[in-house]
């Protein structure tokens, strides 16, 4: 037996022993208790800053009827960046990635995200912000349209909103609106037959 490396002090055993057992008296995995499962299964939990829209308890305490289609002048990751900005004052449900038409959910359907500019439209509505430009045709790709469509579908489905133009709407047709998005390039023929075939 080699006695030049000194043995442990009681005080260092009963330590390791007490770090060992801690884990177990713990509740598994304090982080994943803290994620909510996101409401459509396809999207990505990217949460906007709580100071960003308004807690609620929809279809409950305020009825759905709407989609609003968004485009976001700007990217997919600066979009989720201005969503985390507590000083922002904005936020979407969910924003779906042009190139590959990824989905990160941001705010909670049952909650009030503030995307519409009108507050009975923000009560009322999933928003739904799409990565591009209005005046750039080619960041709404067809991945993009898939899976935006996919979305809107399935909200449509949930909570038996009709899907029509009158349901799925754009960000200019809200009431006091200044936006122009999703704009006249946007291709609500072929996004709206999108959606009906989900």
């Amino acid at each position: 037996m080699d006695r030049t490396r000194p043995l442990p002090s009681r005080r260092r055993f009963l330590q390791s022993a007490v770090l060992t057992a801690v884990p177990a008296l713990l509740p598994a995995t304090t982080a994943a208790a803290t994620v909510p499962a996101v409401d459509y299964p396809a999207a990505e939990w990217q949460p906007a800053a709580d100071a960003n829209y308004t807690a609620a308890n929809r279809p409950t305490s305020h009825s759905l009827d709407r989609v609003i289609v968004h485009v976001t002048q700007e990217t997919y990751t600066n979009t989720l960046a201005i969503f985390r900005n507590p000083t922002k004052a904005v936020s979407a449900h969910y924003v779906v990635r042009a190139a590959d038409g990824h989905v990160a959910q941001c705010v909670r359907e049952a909650d009030v995200a503030w995307h519409a500019g009108c507050w009975d439209y923000n009560t009322r509505s999933i928003g739904i912000e799409h990565e591009g430009w209005v005046d750039r045709p080619a960041s709404f790709t067809d991945a993009l349209y898939t899976a935006s469509a996919r979305l809107t579908s399935a909200i449509c489905a949930a909570y038996r909103i009709p899907k029509n133009r009158t349901h799925i709407i754009g960000h200019y047709e809200v009431p006091g609106t200044d936006h122009t998005d999703p704009g006249p390039l946007w291709n609500w023929d072929r996004y709206l037959e999108l959606v009906n075939l989900n």
